[in-house]
């Protein structure tokens, strides 16, 4: 986005990272961890069906993930899913409470924006939110295939992991003083440049938009080096 201007004034990429840490402009990382996923219920589990598999298409593999936003004073709750093809967040919804209607209010965006009638799966960990049965309902009345990870690490869902960072800390929404209403606000707006505006290494440096509206490139695939396998993302 920057290229062109950049070459007007004779400014490379070491140059630009120079001025941009000399103003404090460079988003710091964020070491903080705080557990979103109880595996531990009663609630039927699912298959990993996703790990391995070829995606070669928008609205083939849909991944969720549920994340935190600390709001200095407290904690709000994001949950998001995001096409794995294309990186397109496909719905999302942020509240103070981390239960089911949390997923399901994002799983009804998805929906509303679905474009494709294609066969469809659904990857996720194994969150109580996630195998509680009015989720699953809610899948099979869709016909919705359900995958999920089957152990802890976040890794095995990386492209969610991945997106949640970049909406949380590129786009500063995370620590910060902010109201309820005003992360709804400033969610709504990071979504939309992130779909729309961003171009994504991944997507051939599309925009997640762009990538989702055709059906024609090969995804780029990475290394994941905590695995020691390949991953699709």
């Amino acid at each position: 986005m920057l290229s062109q201007p950049l070459k007007e004034i004779k400014i490379g990429r070491d140059k630009l990272n120079e001025i941009i840490k000399a103003n404090g402009m460079l988003v710091p990382p964020l070491r903080q961890y705080k557990i979103t996923t109880n595996s531990r219920h009663h609630f039927p589990k699912y298959k990993d069906l996703v790990t391995g598999t070829r995606i070669f298409q928008p609205e083939q593999v849909w991944v969720g993930d549920i994340t935190y936003i600390n709001a200095k004073d407290k904690y709000y709750y994001l949950s998001m899913i995001t096409d794995a093809y294309s990186k397109k967040i496909m719905g999302y919804c942020i509240d103070e409470n981390m239960n089911v209607e949390l997923v399901i209010k994002a799983l009804a965006m998805a929906f509303n924006n679905r474009q494709y009638q294609t066969k469809l799966t659904h990857h996720t960990d194994r969150g109580s939110q996630y195998c509680c049965k009015a989720y699953q309902e809610k899948l099979r009345r869709m016909s919705v295939i359900t995958s999920m990870t089957e152990n802890s690490d976040p890794y095995t869902n990386a492209i969610a992991e991945r997106v949640n960072g970049t909406i949380k800390h590129e786009f500063l929404i995370d620590g910060r003083h902010h109201s309820l209403l005003e992360l709804k606000l400033l969610l709504a707006q990071a979504v939309h440049s992130y779909n729309h505006l961003r171009p994504h290494l991944s997507c051939h440096m599309l925009t997640p938009d762009n990538m989702h509206n055709q059906r024609q490139l090969r995804r780029i695939e990475y290394r994941n080096k905590f695995l020691n396998k390949k991953i699709k993302v």
